[in-house]
C-alpha cells in the first residue's frame, strides 16, 4: 500500500502522521486535500537514517552536523537546502526541505520501506490539535487513508522542534520537544 502510492498513518515520537512517498507527486497532492492544508506550506520528512538524510538535502552546515549529533534521532527536525532530486511540490519550490530521524522504530521501517524517506506530517485535518491516540484521529481524515498502523498513545506532549539551519544564524522555526536554549548551548551561540 505505502509503496504503491497510499497515504498511511503511522506513530512517531509525539504524534501521529501521515505521511507516503516522498517520490509521488499524486501522494503529495492527496495529503494537500486530505488535511485542507494550506498549499504554501511544505511537507517536512522523516529519514531513515543519516545517510538519507544527506541523499534528501543539498549542504549540510556545521550546524547541521552538531545539531543531529547531539538530538537525532530525536524530535529535532531541521531546515536546510533541499536536494534537486526532490520533487519541488514537496517545498513548494521554496529549495527548502524539513528533515529529522524519529527514534519511533515504526517510522524508521517505513522510511526504509520507501526507500529511505518519509513524508511526515501531522495526521490531523490542518488547523486541529496533532493526534497523540489513533482514536482520536478525525472520520473525514481515516475515510481518505489507505492503512493506520496502531500504537495505542503516544507521548504527545509537544511536537518537534524545528530550527532553520539553512542560514548563517541558525533560527528557531517553531518552538517543540527540545528547547531553544539547549540548541543555543549546543551550537555556543
Amino acid at each position: 500500500m505505502l509503496l504503491n502510492g497510499g497515504l498511511i498513518v503511522y506513530p512517531t515520537e509525539t504524534f501521529y502522521a501521515l505521511g507516503g512517498q516522498t517520490t509521488s507527486t499524486t501522494v503529495i497532492k492527496r495529503i494537500y486535500s486530505v488535511k485542507g492544508r494550506d498549499a504554501d506550506k511544505p511537507l517536512p520528512l522523516v529519514a531513515a537514517s543519516a545517510t538519507d538524510v544527506r541523499r534528501a538535502v543539498g549542504s549540510w552546515p556545521e550546524a547541521a552536523e552538531q545539531l543531529a549529533e547531539a538530538f537525532w534521532p530525536g524530535p529535532l527536525t531541521l531546515v536546510l537546502a533541499a536536494s534537486p532530486a526532490l520533487p519541488s511540490e514537496l517545498h513548494l519550490q521554496t529549495g527548502k526541505i524539513a528533515i529529522r530521524i524519529s527514534p519511533h522504530p515504526v517510522a524508521v521501517l517505513l522510511a526504509k520501506a520507501a526507500g529511505g524517506l518519509l513524508i511526515s506530517t501531522s495526521a490531523n485535518i490542518s488547523g486541529q490539535s496533532a493526534v497523540d491516540h489513533p482514536d482520536d484521529i478525525e472520520p473525514d481524515l481515516l475515510a481518505q487513508i489507505d492503512g493506520l498502523i496502531y500504537a495505542g498513545k503516544l507521548p504527545g506532549r509537544m511536537p518537534s522542534t524545528i530550527v532553520d539551519v539553512s542560514t548563517t544564524l541558525p533560527r528557531l522555526v517553531r518552538d517543540g520537544s527540545i528547547p531553544w536554549e539547549l540548541i543555543e548551548r549546543t551550537l555556543h551561540l
